[in-house]
Formats: C-alpha cells, structure tokens, sequence
C-alpha cells in the first residue's frame, strides 16, 4: 500500500489493522534497523563518520540528512545500508504471521523504489494535491507552500495511479473512507488470500458480457507481466517470455474484462515445474487437459497449460505455450494482424456482439466462432506473408 502525503495512507492502514490485517509499516522499519546498538547503526556511523551518531547513541538523524542532503552517492550508500535490513526484517515479520493472515506492507515509496511487483496487490491512497495541503496545513503545521513543496519531491499521482491495482479515493470523509476500505476487505482481499493460500483461481466469470474497449486493460497486462517476471526470475535467470494476447491486446476492440496473457517456453515439462510458482504468485493452475483447437487445420489441437487468477477483482487466462509452436504462433500472429487491419477488428467486433445476441451459452458462443477463426487465420497468415511479419522476438 502507498500513498503521497497527506493522502490518509495511515487512516487506511488503521482500518485494516481493525479489521485484522497485518500491518508492516516500512518506516518504522527503517527507523528500527537502526536503532541503537543495531548493526544497522553501527554501519551508518561507519560509512558517515561519528558526527550523525547522538550522546545519547541513537542515531542523529538531522545530522545524516545534512550529509546525504543532494548528495546522490552519499543517498545510495545510506539506502544500500538501510533497504536490504528493511527488506530483512520484513520478509521476517511476514514469514511468522499466521498461515492466514493479510500483510499489508505499508511502503511511501513504494513507486519511487520499483516495488511494486513484488507484492500481490499495490492498494494507492489517492486525494487531490489541495485536499492533501489543507490536511498537512491543520495536522502537521506545516505552511501551504512546505506542504506543496513535500508533495512535489514524491512522486506523481499519475505515476502512483499507473501502478495501482486498487485506488482508494480518499477526498471525503473519514465514514466515507471506511465505506470503501471494509468493502475492499469483504470482496478482494479476504477471498484473494484465501485463494493463494489454498492455490486456488477466483471463481471464473463465464458469462457472455462484452464491454467496450478499455485503455486500462493494457497497464493491467503489464502489471501482472511485471509480476511473472519477479516470480519467475529466479527459476530462470532471467526475465519470462510473456505477451499480452487476446481481445483485451487489440486497442479499440469490444471484450469480455478478462485479460489473456501467453507465456513462453521451451517445454510443457518446464511449465509444469514453473506451475506451483506461478500460483504462489496469485496465477493457480486450472484444472484439467488444455489444448487450442488448430485453427484452419480441422480434427487437430495444440497442447498448452492454462493458469487462473485468484484475485476476484481482476479475471486472467495465463496461456502457456511453448515457443515456436503454431499455438504461440497464432496468438501472437492473430494479435498483430487485428492491431493493423482496423477492418479485421471490426469485423471481429461485429461478429462478437452478433454470437453474444444468438447465444445465451459459452458453449453456443464457443461454437459458433469456430468458422469465424478459420477465416481470420487464413487471413491472417496472408497477411503475414504480404507484409513480412515474424513473431515479435525478446530483446
């Protein structure tokens, strides 16, 4: 969870503690590791001299923010004492919460430091720039222009929002806050830690509700790409292989608000041993045999494994394919040719609303795509060979 200043991060973080979260607050944290007699301390006192260490032996803190104070060595060398015991400790403090339990990592600068794929969700505490002045005004003392001045050295709401699975508004009141926050707790966040823990996917929506085209759709994809990476990363040294496929990949196109992602890789075998960290990630495996129908090609299908979100507030399909297979192939090849050929999109957009009005089922939805798929990969596939396209390569 973040927040710029101001914005009533800690009025949240109070309700989720009510309600029974975990709360790991990043800057205490930081003010514990180096506390006195620390290690933490004592590597301070190390790298900035005994000038920033007090009488009293705790650490002068007025007196190490004249020396890192527009120094960027100086801010690089204190952080890289500071993050990893912070990271240290947190990841202690979590591993000895109950089983069930909801930690909430409450990091200011959670943007700032690149964070936020390493958490579940990123909650961001939002209220305009004078509601936040006028609290700093009346809570903290502060004049408006000090108030300004804070708001601006963090950073930008757009940027907070951009990484933001969850936005709380935060401009009214305080009834008004605990309104939103009890029902983030009741809907998402309860049943999402049930479903990691139990490595169970959020109960899948098969209904037939195409939506119109959402720009957002592509900060989501990204977020939960930045996600795989982290997870994935060490098993692989190295970032994953992942896209954003499907409709919610085609700007301008109508779609159910559910967001196909592929993933790369060599063999199903790997899939199968990157499964289980996959679902610690908050991707479960569904059950059962997955397989693409070959389109164009009747009678024959191509085998891949299919992951589930268990986040209830945002349905996935993570395909996993192997690389260079006409499964992969496809994904990717329909994805693009739909991105360039505005009438194909279209036509894909029409025939969609027309299936969802005849067909009140998936399976009837389903089945009358078929036909339409055939099509679009043979004119796909032309398309591909007039304009030289070849699958988009890692860089």
């Amino acid at each position: 969870m973040t927040g710029g200043i101001g914005a009533g991060k800690s009025a949240v973080a109070q309700r989720l503690h009510e309600l029974g979260a975990v709360i790991l607050d990043a800057d205490k944290l930081a003010r514990d590791v180096v506390a006195a007699g620390t290690d933490g301390l004592a590597a301070v006192v190390a790298a900035f001299g005994p000038e920033v260490l007090g009488v009293d032996g705790e650490l002068d803190r007025p007196a190490l923010g004249a020396r890192v104070f527009g120094d960027e060595p100086a801010r690089r060398r204190l952080e890289s004492i500071i993050h990893p015991r912070v990271r240290a400790r947190t990841a202690e403090l979590a591993a000895a919460a109950p089983a069930d339990a909801i930690v909430v990592n409450d990091v200011p600068l959670l943007v700032e430091t690149g964070l936020a794929p390493t958490f579940h969700l990123v909650i961001v505490v939002d209220a305009a720039p004078e509601v936040r002045i006028a609290r700093l005004v009346g809570s903290r003392g502060m004049t408006a222009e000090q108030a300004a001045v804070r708001i601006a050295a963090q950073a930008d709401d757009a940027d907070r929002r951009a990484a933001a699975d969850v936005v709380i508004d935060n401009n009214g009141g305080l009834d008004e806050l605990t309104a939103q926050v009890d029902e983030l707790w009741r809907a998402r966040l309860r049943p999402y830690e049930r479903n990691l823990r139990l490595r169970k996917h959020a109960p899948f929506d098969a209904s037939l509700r195409i939506v119109a085209s959402d720009p957002a759709w592509r900060g989501q994809a990204a977020r939960l790409i930045a996600r795989i990476n982290q997870a994935l990363r060490p098993q692989l040294g190295g970032d994953a292989d992942v896209s954003h496929i499907g409709s919610t990949a085609v700007p301008g196109l109508p779609a159910k608000d559910l967001i196909d992602l592929m993933l790369a890789v060599p063999t199903l075998e790997l899939a199968d041993k990157l499964a289980d960290t996959l679902a610690g990630a908050g991707l479960p495996p569904r059950d059962g045999e997955w397989f693409d129908n070959a389109w164009g090609i009747p009678g024959k299908t191509w085998p891949k494994r299919l992951h589930g979100s268990a986040d209830p507030g945002r349905s996935v399909n993570l395909h996993v394919r192997v690389t260079g297979s006409p499964g992969w192939r496809f994904a990717l090849l329909m994805r693009d040719h739909l991105r360039a050929v505005p009438e194909a999109r279209d036509e894909y957009a029409a025939a969609k609303a027309r299936w969802a009005e005849i067909h009140g089922d998936p399976e009837g939805y389903a089945a009358a795509k078929e036909p339409w798929f055939d099509a679009e990969a043979t004119a796909a596939h032309e398309w591909a060979e007039a304009t030289g396209w070849q699958p988009p390569t890692r860089p």
